[in-house]
């Protein structure tokens, strides 16, 4: 491993650790004008540092490019409320349940569950 490979891995994983904060809060609004193209940049690295045999710089980069992407995703003022409100521990279990509903044939099952109102108003 070359040193430098190791310099840039850290550096993207230190910008994944300072983006973090961002993603998790659910009034954060980012711009896609910044998220986009930071984005862009990321994966362009990941690219450009895979084709130098740079693999520790690669997948940092590739790391920090999907981290924009989910803030473009889900914290851009041009997302809508329900997703940009979602805690991404809710949207990821839902993800998974919803993976896990399709089986084999490629059938989704749901299952509802409906509360009965505690004080007795319906």
């Amino acid at each position: 491993m070359m040193w430098q490979d190791l310099v840039f891995m850290i550096g993207s994983s230190l910008s994944i650790v300072f983006l973090a904060p961002t993603l998790r809060d659910a009034t954060a609004r980012v711009p896609l004008g910044t998220s986009l193209p930071s984005m862009g940049i990321g994966f362009v690295y990941a690219m450009t540092f895979a084709t130098l045999g740079m693999t520790f710089s690669a997948a940092g980069s590739f790391a920090a490019g999907t981290m924009w992407a989910l803030i473009a995703l889900v914290r851009s003022p041009a997302t809508p409320t329900v997703i940009r409100n979602t805690d991404l521990e809710l949207l990821a279990c839902d993800l998974q349940n919803w993976l896990h509903g399709v089986g084999s044939t490629g059938v989704r099952t749901e299952q509802y569950v409906f509360e009965a109102a505690v004080d007795g108003n319906h």
